[in-house]
C-alpha cells in the first residue's frame, strides 16, 4: 500500500510544491486549502476548508482515511504571517494568526497521531520561521514568533512524548521564500536580509521536509533553511 501525506496550505507555494514531491515519490497525497479545487491526479485527494475551523482538520484526517486508509506523515504548512507594530496588533488579526497556526495544528494533528498510533508509527513536519530565532527590526512580528515558536516548543514536546510510540515530529524553519505572500517589489529588500543574499526557493523547502522524512533517526529537530539568517546577519 503506497504512503499517505497530508499536506495543509497547498494550493500554493511551499504547499504546491511539497505536493509536487511527494508525489514523484509515489506518495498519495491528501491536499488542504481554503479553496483548493479537485485535482485530476487519482493520487492527490483534495479537500477544501479553513483549517482555523477545527471540524476541518478532522474531516481531512477522515477523508484521507476513507479514501487512502492510513495517514503516514502531515505537512503542516497552512500559516498567517502578519507583520506589524505589537501595539498596532488588533483581536482580529490575533484571531487570524492563532487561528491557523495554532488551533490548525492542533485541530489536524490530534486525529493523525490517532491514525498513527492504530498503525504502528508515522511522522509530523511543522513549518515555522527562521524569524523565532533571529529577530529583525525590520520585520516586526511578535504573533509570528509567540505562535510559531510556540510550534517549535510543541514539536519538541511531542517528539519526545510520541518518541516510544514511532511517531517522530520535527520542523523546518524558512528564511523568507519567493512566493505570492511576498510581492515582486519587496524581493530585493527581502532577499537582503539573509546572508546568502538571496530568497529561497520553494523547492529548496520541500528538500528539507524530505530530508526529515527520510532522516529516520531524526525527532525533535528544528531544522533552518534560511541562507544564515539564524546564523547572524
Amino acid at each position: 500500500m503506497s504512503k499517505v501525506v497530508v499536506v495543509t496550505g497547498a494550493s500554493q507555494g511551499i504547499g504546491a510544491a511539497t505536493v509536487a514531491a511527494y508525489r514523484k515519490l509515489g506518495w498519495n497525497v491528501v491536499a488542504n486549502s481554503r479553496t483548493i479545487p479537485a485535482s485530476d491526479d487519482p493520487g492527490v485527494l483534495a479537500v477544501p476548508g479553513d483549517i482555523a475551523d477545527p471540524a476541518v482538520g478532522a474531516r481531512v484526517i477522515e477523508a484521507g482515511l476513507t479514501e487512502f486508509g492510513r495517514i503516514d506523515t502531515v505537512v503542516n504548512n497552512a500559516g498567517v504571517f502578519i507583520a506589524k507594530p505589537f501595539t498596532d496588533y488588533t483581536a482580529d488579526d490575533f484571531d487570524a494568526v492563532a487561528g491557523v497556526n495554532l488551533r490548525g495544528f492542533v485541530s489536524v494533528t490530534q486525529p493523525a497521531i490517532a491514525a498513527m498510533l492504530e498503525q504502528g508509527g508515522g511522522h509530523v513536519i511543522t513549518i515555522t520561521t527562521s524569524l523565532i530565532d533571529h529577530a529583525l527590526s525590520s520585520v516586526p512580528a511578535s504573533f509570528a514568533a509567540l505562535t510559531k515558536g510556540g510550534l517549535n516548543a510543541a514539536t519538541r514536546s511531542l517528539a519526545v512524548e510520541y518518541a516510544g510510540q514511532g511517531i517522530r515530529f520535527n520542523a523546518v524553519a524558512p528564511g523568507i521564500v519567493r512566493t505570492p505572500m511576498h510581492p515582486a517589489e519587496t524581493h530585493e529588500f527581502l532577499a537582503g536580509l539573509h546572508p546568502i543574499s538571496r530568497l529561497a526557493e520553494p523547492d529548496e523547502i520541500t528538500d528539507a521536509i524530505l530530508f526529515l522524512e527520510n532522516a529516520t533517526f531524526v525527532t525533535g529537530e528544528i531544522l533552518h533553511v534560511d541562507g544564515g539568517q539564524s546564523a547572524g546577519h
